[in-house]
Formats: C-alpha cells, structure tokens, sequence
C-alpha cells in the first residue's frame, strides 16, 4: 500500500510539472494589448521595410519588378515560418511565365536559408496567383561569432519575381504576407544569452524587451522534474526494500 501511494503522489507531482511549464510557457503573452492593424503597404528596402506583428496577414499593391519589404521580430525558442501568396496580373495581360522568390534575412542582413517550404515558384502564364513559404531553423539564444545561426532579433521578408518577360514589367499585382513562429521550447534552448536582441541601428529599442524571453526556458521545468522524479524514486525504493520493520529471523546455532 506504501508502495501505491507513493506512486501515485509521483504520477500527481509529474503532471503537476507538466501544467506549470505549460503555464509557463504561455504566459509570456501577458502585455499584449490586443490585434494592431495590418499594414497594407510593404517599403522597398531593408531601411524602409513595413513592420508587421507574427500572426498578422500583410497586404501591398505594387508592380512586377518590385522589392517588397516587411520586418517581424522572432525571440528565441521560435521556429518562424513565412508564407507569401502574390496575386498575379490578368491571363490577357501577361506574356509568359514568371518566377517569384521569398528570402528571410536576419537582424545584420545575413539570408537565413530555409528548412523546408517552397521559397522560390515558377508559374505558368495563365496562373491566377503564386504561393510561397519559408521555415526557418529555430532562433538560438545565443551562437558563435562565425555562425549563421538564427538569434533573437528583428527578420527582414523579402519578396520580388526573379524571372519575367520584359514586357510583363510594371504591371500590377498584390500581395500578402505573413509570419507565424512555433515554439520549440527547452529543445532549441542552448546555454549562454545574446546581450541584446538584433535589431538595427546603434540602440535597441524599449519595446524590443518587451517580447525578448531572456534566460527562462522550459528546460529549466524538466530538470526540475527529473530531479523530482528521481527523489521520489529514491524513497520508493527504499520503503519498498526496508519490509515491514519486523527483526529478520535469526539463524539456529551451529
């Protein structure tokens, strides 16, 4: 009976954990002061890029031949996807196929190469519009130097269409964007922490603080749980081994 109870104060104290890192987790969301308005214009360089908040769609009318420009900021533990649908000219209007390209770059305008997803798309001259996706690898809270490792900062989109006739230039399309981030949690968590978010410029701004997690990751929840787990097994072990408290029986003289 011992024995089943300490179990089961084992298997309460596990889940017990598990809803706090939960908890924990989600928690970080406390400031949000509700959905900001989508942007509907994008810049036309890293400098003037449109910032956009994750989870929020994009809009821009521009022309073919365009550089198209937003900015998001990823914190780390995020594995941040973008997606990008262009809406394209008229079947009547266009003379042949076109070819379209998304490119992710960090806060020191390092491209960030893709996981998986379909970053670069080649339709056909009556297609009615072109889709594109980009994952990146999980933001790191910290890296060495030489590295190309994703760290916390701000990301730049880039979008434009690589390959056109040149009678099709000009012509007006409209697109979306938008990013959205998984969160890995204590998987992509690695020791050491970036001084400051990568964010341009020679000083970072206030609001930058506000989304960057610092040291906490769920980690620090499941080391505290095996610890937990191997103390409780310790003392089952040891009720379970110790018996009843009876004295063993004496073996007969010789």
């Amino acid at each position: 009976m011992r024995g089943t109870r300490l179990l089961t104060g084992l298997l309460l104290g596990l889940t017990s954990l598990a809803a706090f890192a939960g908890t924990a987790v989600a928690g970080g969301d406390d400031g949000d002061d509700g959905p900001k308005k989508a942007p509907t214009e994008a810049g036309t360089s890293f400098r003037t890029a449109t910032s956009i908040a994750q989870d929020q769609k994009a809009t821009a009318s521009a022309s073919t031949g365009d550089y198209l420009y937003w900015s998001f900021a990823a914190d780390s533990g995020q594995r941040p996807t973008v997606k990008a649908t262009v809406d394209l000219p008229e079947e009547q209007a266009r003379h042949g196929a076109q070819t379209w390209r998304i490119d992710v770059y960090d806060g020191l305008r390092r491209r960030q190469s893709c996981m998986y997803g379909t970053q670069a798309r080649a339709v056909a001259a009556d297609a009615a519009h072109v889709d594109l996706a980009c994952t990146l690898r999980a933001v790191r809270a910290w890296s060495e130097p030489w590295a190309n490792d994703p760290l916390p900062g701000t990301y730049y989109v880039r979008l434009t269409v690589t390959g056109l006739a040149d009678t099709d230039l000009g012509l007006p399309v409209s697109a979306s964007v938008e990013a959205a981030s998984k969160d890995m949690g204590g998987a992509a968590a690695v020791d050491g922490s970036l001084s400051t978010p990568l964010v341009p410029g020679s000083t970072v701004a206030a609001d930058d603080h506000d989304w960057a997690s610092g040291w906490w990751t769920s980690r620090w929840v499941w080391t505290g749980a095996g610890a937990v787990l191997a103390a409780l097994a310790g003392i089952g072990g040891y009720a379970l081994t110790r018996g009843s408290g009876r004295p063993g029986r004496v073996p007969p003289a010789i």
